[in-house]
């Protein structure tokens, strides 16, 4: 059977078509990244350690690292849809990669739903509306992004460019803006004192967890392997050229927004879920908190949009090894999009949503990932030698790094996401028995 413009091998589920390369790529990645771990969990973390937030913000970007060079090897070498769920599949076996990929849906439609939540947030209050519009405004946001990822990547790949622009341009502007209230005397005592006077240990090392998470997006370029030209080579550069420019975005805005308006303007600004706003309000120039506004506005649009391609493209492979339901699995007559997965992954990141507080949603989307991240690592010390692109020991800090920062998440954190995996695997045990031999 042949689809148009999908490819097939014969008898076997289409693949999706291969249509992006690095610039392309790299695009994906950082919208994925540069939204809500910027314009919102930075005010998170802040809240929880103070200026040493910039520091959380380093050690996130170090361990990120690692993973990410540890998802571009294994997707260089196995580039097709479903990311560590595929490679534990590969590498490990059926266990981590279910274990895997229901952590992905997990943890990624929580990410998705704060991605909503940040979107409404800088929206109603960029237009003075009322906090009770934050959960409707978030839910009219999927489904308007919803119905562009159903368009294919193509035209997905376009919104994503206008997407990332914008938001880069609101980034310099709001640093640019702040940088010299940052370097005035103000600025310095807002530093100081740079650690919590109470558990500056455990603050910094929670607050490194969730700013960890905030570097996440990079997998997006993983779980996209399927639709990616020269996948050893694409992959690997669209990684190390998406984590560079994270990193220096990220630490310069940890740096200008607590020298700015210190600790407390930072964090207390969350409660509006539109901290960097809030600190653009204050720096006493007309139009940079508009100009921030529309950045966190489409910034959130594109994580949103990024979020559902990568958990339709995982529960797309989840479909195809049937450890959900086959019919996830179907592509649309064009073979660009996994429609049915789509809308699935759509309501799921709706019903998060309802939730309605974006630091419950970020902080349980972070021990989660930890755990899917753990097990990439894990993935990519199997790779054979002549197929390793870089040395064991990246993945082994990567992998210690992992577990070692999801002890420091709130523990309910860790009761809610240890029962989730019990439940998933009850789920695939329960539903492979069902399966016709």
């Amino acid at each position: 059977m042949i689809f148009a413009r999908g490819r097939q091998v014969s008898g076997q589920t289409p693949f999706l078509q291969r249509e992006l390369g690095v610039f392309g790529a790299t695009l994906m990645g950082l919208g994925s990244i540069i939204g809500t771990g910027v314009f919102v969990s930075i005010g998170i973390a802040t809240g929880i350690a103070g200026p040493a937030v910039i520091l959380a913000v380093a050690i996130g970007a170090i361990v990120a690292l690692c993973n990410g060079l540890s998802s571009a090897q294994l997707a260089a070498n196995h580039s097709v849809s479903g990311g560590t769920y595929e490679y534990g599949y590969k590498y490990l076996n059926p266990i981590f990669g279910f274990t895997a990929g229901w952590m992905f849906l997990l943890a990624k439609s929580a990410s998705a739903a704060t991605a909503a939540l940040g979107f409404a947030g800088y929206f109603i209050n960029a237009l003075g509306w009322d906090n009770r519009l934050l959960v409707p405004t978030a839910l009219i946001a999927v489904i308007a992004i919803t119905a562009i990822v159903l368009n294919g990547i193509r035209r997905s790949n376009l919104a994503n460019l206008v997407i990332v622009s914008l938001t880069l341009f609101s980034l310099i502007a709001f640093i640019l803006t702040g940088l010299p209230t940052a370097f005035s005397p103000a600025g310095a005592n807002n530093l100081t004192p740079f650690f919590p006077a109470e558990n500056s240990l455990a603050a910094l090392l929670e607050a490194a967890a969730l700013m960890f998470v905030a570097y996440t997006g990079y997998g997006r370029i993983a779980t996209l392997g399927e639709e990616v030209r020269q996948p050893r080579v694409t992959i690997p550069k669209a990684m190390i050229v998406t984590m560079a420019v994270t990193m220096v975005l990220y630490l310069t805005v940890a740096v200008v927004g607590v020298a700015a308006v210190g600790v407390d303007g930072l964090s207390d600004a969350t409660q509006k879920v539109a901290p960097l706003e809030v600190a653009a309000s204050r720096f006493g120039l007309p139009g940079i908190r508009q100009i921030v506004a529309v950045g966190a506005i489409t910034a959130m649009l594109g994580v949103l949009l990024n979020l559902i391609l990568g958990l339709s493209r995982v529960l797309l492979a989840m479909g195809r090894r049937r450890d959900m339901p086959r019919q996830v699995a179907r592509l649309n007559p064009a073979g660009t999009t996994p429609t049915i997965a789509v809308i699935v992954v759509a309501v799921m990141i709706g019903l998060l949503v309802l939730i309605g507080n974006v630091k419950t949603t970020w902080s349980f989307s972070a021990f989660n990932v930890l755990i899917y991240y753990a097990i990439t690592n894990l993935a990519a010390l199997q790779i054979p030698p002549q197929a390793r692109l870089y040395p064991k020991p990246i993945a082994v800090i990567g992998l210690v790094c992992c577990f070692f920062l999801a002890f420091w998440v709130e523990w309910q954190i860790w009761l809610v996401g240890l029962g989730l995996i019990a439940v998933g695997w009850l789920w695939r045990l329960i539903f492979q028995g069902l399966q016709p031999r």
